[in-house]
């Protein structure tokens, strides 16, 4: 709005595609380049192929990826349970209470994931909580980063709901599980949808507190990856990323459609 010539816009738009190219898509470009290659020695790759995605769909990089699967699907579905409930019950609390759940649900985002990490494995590594070196540990470390974005996401959408359709029902006669099952959560499934979205798509990609907490029988697939790249192995390490992007992507596209279907419902 502050440039009124057609060259000025143009101008600003051609920075703008310039700065995205760099930042976003030559990066990933590169990675999925680099997975199809045999070698890459000069300044472009050679001995283009497939072979690298046989050896990561197979094996123990195979049994990684189901693991990131697992962990996603669960850790997001605990993340958006809690969360859903903590933004529909604080959506009643009185102001500073709200202002404090919302800090406290937080706080996992605003510190290093690394030491979410350490911090759990410090708390759950004696009874009567023993989760260190089980699969829990790692599920409960991505949904408590998780738990943040979900939370934000159904706690803005009930501050859209209009409080008279939840009075209308209370007025009918309906107790408060049927308005909340029947009413608001039917109007809720967009902003549902979308946290279930983002929670998956995050914990697929998360690192930090995955390697202070997994156990060698509970390996994610950024674990395998971060390994390969760390025993000099880029175009491997490269491959897997590339499958890493392309089933979080299957799994958003398969996510919206759900949401799609039942707010069209």
């Amino acid at each position: 709005m502050l440039f009124w010539t057609r060259r000025s816009r143009a101008a600003v738009w051609a920075l703008f595609g310039i700065v995205v190219t760099i930042v976003f898509v030559a990066p990933i470009a590169t990675v999925v380049l680099a997975a199809f290659a045999g070698s890459w020695n000069g300044p472009l790759p050679t001995d283009l192929g497939v072979a690298r995605f046989g050896d990561a769909l197979s094996g123990d990089d195979l049994a990684s990826l189901s693991v990131s699967l697992q962990t996603a699907v669960i850790a997001g579905a605990l993340a958006l349970v809690v969360g859903t409930w903590a933004a529909l019950a604080a959506r009643s609390a009185p102001p500073w209470l709200r202002r404090v759940t919302d800090a406290a649900f937080h706080i996992p985002i605003a510190v290093p994931s690394v030491a979410i990490g350490l911090g759990l494995l410090i708390s759950f590594n004696s009874r009567p909580l023993l989760l260190g070196g089980t699969k829990w540990i790692v599920i409960v470390a991505h949904m408590v980063l998780v738990l943040a974005f979900a939370f934000s996401s159904v706690s803005a959408a009930t501050e859209r709901l209009d409080p008279a359709l939840r009075q209308a029902a209370q007025s009918l006669g309906a107790s408060p599980a049927r308005v909340l099952f029947r009413v608001e959560l039917p109007l809720l499934l967009p902003a549902l949808g979308a946290a279930a979205g983002l929670a998956i798509a995050l914990s697929m990609g998360e690192l930090g507190a995955t390697i202070m907490v997994y156990p060698p029988t509970w390996k994610t697939l950024p674990v395998s990856i971060f390994g390969l790249s760390d025993r000099g192995q880029a175009l491997s390490a490269a491959a897997l990323t590339t499958i890493l992007l392309a089933v979080t992507l299957l799994v958003l596209a398969a996510v919206s459609r759900l949401r799609t279907r039942a707010a069209v419902r």
